[in-house]
């Protein structure tokens, strides 16, 4: 037989962990009980004091809808986030200038549309025939007056002045 001190530790080993399984495999005993209910009945109102639960602290559903919404934002706001980093780390080799048109060019590219099609709309507004039809029963006034008023409203901070034609 081998002496070897390591052999004997060894086999000791082996046959606690044989042990372990067969005791681990053995069916549980058919009268051993493995769940207990407690049928008392519980107080309406106990002398204990009240503790904090896990898990969110409680409050109302529309605090609720907004903590959830707030969230959801998060999450949205650390994928974009991601997502430009990841682009911005990728472009890192590339030239400034031709980065440059590459993102501006579909800016321009959507602002002279917008101008031309606001354009267009305002020739076609002005080139319409202006038509008014007015129908009166009893006695008319020979002198007429016709008002129009349109709010333009400008600025950052919304100045809102009035412009009368007549």
């Amino acid at each position: 037989m081998d002496r070897t001190p390591g052999r004997e530790a060894a086999a000791a080993l082996i046959a606690d962990v044989e042990a372990a399984l067969a005791e681990a495999s053995a069916p549980a005993p058919a009268l051993m009980p493995t769940a207990y209910r407690d049928e008392t009945p519980l107080p309406a109102v106990g002398t204990a004091l009240p503790v904090a639960q896990p898990g969110r602290p409680p409050m109302s559903q529309r605090a609720t809808d907004a903590s959830a919404l707030m969230l959801a934002g998060g999450a949205g706001t650390l994928m974009a986030g991601t997502g430009a980093g990841v682009a911005l780390w990728a472009l890192a080799g590339v030239d400034p200038v031709v980065l440059a048109l590459a993102v501006g060019a579909p800016v321009a590219l959507s602002a002279a549309l917008s101008r031309l099609v606001r354009r267009a709309g305002q020739t076609a507004a002005e080139a319409a025939p202006v038509t008014h039809h007015h129908h009166y029963n009893g006695p008319v006034d020979a002198r007429q007056e016709h008002h129009t008023s349109a709010p333009v409203t400008r600025g950052l901070f919304a100045r809102t002045t009035m412009r009368t034609g007549r």
